[in-house]
């Protein structure tokens, strides 16, 4: 038996059922008037109590509809010019929910560092304009799709690794928060590296193959839970892993892949190449260094012994602002040596303005919440992003 009731009234309403055998009994609160509302299977019973208990407010319509479908439900919705949104299983967001979950659980900063890094490197093998050439342009591409596919493996493994200590430190990621069960954690990082590998091994070339196999065995040694392995619990090892991967084999190998497979020639290193691979080597230590500022709490709680547990956040914030300044006034000399006048303008410049927007920017930045310190480290990933934009300029 299906009942409407449509009311109006003029002050805030509270509208309560209480209990009725075999009856659902509906609630709804806003304010001082009360409103009871009782329905039974053979009849209507409706009771209203009003009290006021605050002073009067400006009138306003509600309307409230009440149905009972097949005797076990009762609905009750308050009719308003705004539609019903639709549930976040309907078809309209199943899609943009899953993007979403996967954009989250890719680490989408990570993954823009590893594309641009290639795209930087890649064009310090370029000697000349014919060398922009179909050839070049396949050769970056596989380059990025296989770097791609191992980056989830590796940003993958450690969110399953990390699960308990995510929920400390970083409950909005998939796995954490139960969007994603551990099944569909260990189906995607095994399936993304196993593509990662057979694209390495189609295309072929040895620097992609063993760049994608150190990264790999570096990315799982860091991660997984297993004796003699997990080692992002020892600080100086976690750091020496992310430099290898961010500094050395980034800058070499995908370098040594444009110039020896992609172009056949000798594995030369020009000075571009050295510097990239200095200059990221500070960088990649600060990214080691400030990604376990804002994680100080769940590193604690698990035992992480990383160098902001150690040492303390305010002293690790100003370490890693001393080392990128080093790097940034290092990088001012080279630009500085450079023969190339426009060479010598542009990487001197720039980066006196990538150090003094890092200086400004640290000492506005309040260590004391976390949300800042957050906001902070993505700033330096910003940096990160600009610095290979400098670097195939450096000659």
């Amino acid at each position: 038996m299906k009942s409407l009731i449509i009311g109006s009234f003029t002050s805030n309403v509270s509208v309560h059922s209480p209990p009725l055998p075999n009856s659902p009994s509906v609630f709804v609160s806003a304010g001082s008037l009360h409103v009871s509302l009782r329905s039974s299977k053979g009849n209507r019973v409706i009771r209203c109590e009003s009290s006021l208990v605050r002073h009067n407010l400006s009138s306003f319509n509600e309307s409230f509809l009440f149905s009972r479908k097949r005797n076990t439900n009762h609905v009750a919705n308050a009719v308003s010019e705004q539609p019903i949104e639709p549930e976040s299983s309907s078809p309209q967001k199943l899609l943009p929910n899953a993007f979403d979950a996967f954009y989250r659980f890719s680490r989408p900063h990570t993954v823009i560092g590893t594309v641009l890094s290639i795209l930087s490197v890649s064009l310090l093998a370029i000697q000349k304009l014919s060398d922009f050439s179909p050839l070049f342009f396949i050769g970056v591409f596989e380059a990025i799709v296989a770097a791609f596919f191992m980056n989830i493996y590796i940003v993958g493994l450690n969110q399953l690794s990390d699960i308990e200590i995510d929920k400390v430190n970083k409950p909005y990621l998939p796995l954490a928060s139960g969007e994603y069960s551990v099944k569909t954690g260990v189906i995607i990082v095994s399936s993304f590296a196993f593509m990662s590998f057979t694209l390495g091994w189609i295309v072929g070339s040895w620097p992609l193959f063993w760049a994608l196999f150190i990264s790999f065995l570096l990315g799982t040694a860091y991660s997984i839970n297993m004796p003699m392995l997990r080692w992002k619990r020892f600080a100086l090892v976690a750091a020496m892993c992310i430099l290898a991967v961010r500094a050395v084999i980034v800058q070499i190998a995908f370098y040594l892949h444009i110039q020896t497979f992609v172009y056949g020639r000798l594995a030369v290193f020009p000075k571009p190449v050295i510097f990239a691979t200095g200059f990221m080597s500070f960088f990649s230590v600060v990214i080691a260094l400030f990604k376990d500022i804002p994680d100080i709490v769940g590193d604690k709680i698990f035992g992480i012994q990383s160098f902001t547990v150690r040492l303390g956040q305010k002293r690790v914030f100003w370490i890693c602002i001393l080392l990128l300044e080093v790097a940034y006034g290092v990088a001012i000399l080279v630009g500085a040596s450079s023969p190339f006048l426009w060479s010598r303008y542009i990487t001197v410049m720039g980066h006196a303005i990538l150090g003094l927007m890092l200086w400004g920017r640290a000492k506005s930045t309040d260590l004391e919440s976390k949300s800042a310190i957050t906001s902070f480290y993505m700033f330096i990933w910003q940096l990160f992003y600009a610095e290979y934009e400098l670097i195939p300029l450096v000659r």
